[in-house]
């Protein structure tokens, strides 16, 4: 009868199907493995209940919890461990996964623990946010011209995109759903001069922005509110409307009352757009995948990603019609390799703040969601869609041009460098 190792080893091997996996493991009782000469990756398996776990299947969620919780020491670049890992979790194909790594069944989204998901995850501390975001703190997907810019630069490219796809004019008023530190109304009032309200569940984000908007003199034009969007008032209405990195704590379910809150408060002919995560294929929407329970656990409490079929469906249903859709998952990829780059480079201020394991999570989780994006098991969308309850035609430009300041491509490639 094999032992624990071989029986775990075997199963590595036959899942590799001829591949080269660069990876040496150190197993608790002194023994090692080395599965090539080239080694990229080394691993630490502190103890044999890991291999167990794993051989159980969801290999990619005890990796990821036995990283975090100090059972797997691991040494390498995160490109090449999340690689191995990927591989690995091949190899176990009871669960295996094309990527999924939001949690997959349907959840409850009173507005109760949406508020309690969002201080999780978002009341972190402002200063530990501050460490690694761009200037201007937006925790969202930037927009590459080149692959080449700076975080800095990138998120203005995509302040200024998101106001130039709405058309913003000197005057409207315009909501952001799910505001954060706000970024977003700051650069729309001061380069478009815009009239906004932004609504946050994060006490903290709420504290920020609101001081933000005191400190550079757009109190009167700018209003931040600690507010669900399902308590915006009746009375309320706005030319336009952003949400931006949200709707995947809405919940799948609530995705209609959702779209219900946006058109409710939107004039009519008034614009809209949703950037948020999305499912890569149809199916990744329902069952479990592996990931799902590490993301849910330490990360996202209650995070679902709809498909992009389910977006522009339930918009629809709510009398939005869609316009534009930009894929954006390159962008978020190369995001997310400068967000890991900037909190390692500063991982002594980090670990001082939040300690080690809170590190680790957030190291893993960026780093992940990076490859994620990259591999296709993810994506991110801008959806752009006007109001229109009535038979005639809404206004709207006959074409895009109106988006982007010069027809230029570049062939998008994430800048791994040596992280």
């Amino acid at each position: 009868m094999k032992d624990l190792r071989t029986n775990f080893l075997d199963h590595v091997k036959n899942g590799l199907n001829g591949k080269p996996l660069f990876l040496r493991i150190l197993f608790w009782d002194g023994h090692e493995y080395a599965f090539n000469q080239d080694i990229r990756v080394t691993m630490h398996l502190h103890s044999a209940k890991l291999i167990s776990r794993i051989l159980m299947g969801s290999a990619l969620d005890v990796l990821g919890e036995g990283y975090v919780e100090g059972d797997i020491g691991i040494e390498g670049c995160y490109q090449d461990i999340l690689a191995v890992a990927e591989q690995l979790s091949d190899s176990f194909p009871a669960k295996k996964s094309k990527g999924g790594i939001f949690r997959k069944h349907y959840a409850a989204h009173s507005k109760a623990k949406d508020a309690e998901a969002i201080r999780y995850h978002y009341d972190v501390s402002n200063d530990f946010y501050r460490l690694w975001l761009d200037r201007n703190m937006v925790y969202s997907c930037a927009y590459f011209k080149t692959g080449e810019e700076d975080i800095h630069t990138a998120q203005e490219q995509k302040l200024d995109h998101i106001c130039r796809k709405l058309q913003l004019q000197p005057g409207e008023k315009l909501l952001d759903i799910g505001c954060g530190w706000g970024g977003l109304l700051s650069w729309a009032a001061r380069n478009y001069g815009i009239l906004g309200v932004g609504v946050t569940l994060s006490e903290q984000q709420y504290v920020y922005a609101k001081e933000r908007m005191e400190r550079e003199g757009l109190a009167d034009r700018v209003e931040i509110r600690l507010q669900d969007y399902r308590d915006i008032p009746e009375r309320e209405h706005f030319d336009k409307v952003s949400s931006v990195g949200m709707f995947e704590h809405v919940g799948r379910t609530m995705l209609p009352e959702y779209f219900g809150a946006i058109q409710r408060v939107l004039k009519e002919g008034g614009w809209t757009l949703n950037h948020g995560i999305t499912a890569s294929q149809q199916d990744d929407e329902d069952g479990h995948h592996s990931g799902s329970d590490f993301m849910d656990k330490y990360v996202f409490p209650d995070g679902e990603i709809p498909h992009l079929w389910r977006v522009v469906r339930d918009m629809a249903g709510q009398y939005l019609e869609v316009l534009d859709v930009e894929n954006l998952r390159a962008h978020y990829a190369q995001t997310l390799i400068h967000w890991v780059r900037r909190m390692e480079e500063r991982k002594a201020e980090t670990l001082a703040m939040i300690g080690e394991k809170r590190y680790r999570i957030w190291a893993i989780y960026m780093a992940g969601c990076a490859y994620a994006f990259w591999r296709n098991w993810i994506a991110l969308h801008q959806v752009l869609a006007v109001k229109q309850t009535r038979s005639e035609l809404t206004p709207r430009p006959w074409e895009r041009r109106y988006q982007y300041q010069d027809d230029s491509f570049r062939l998008a490639e994430p800048q791994w460098g040596d992280l």
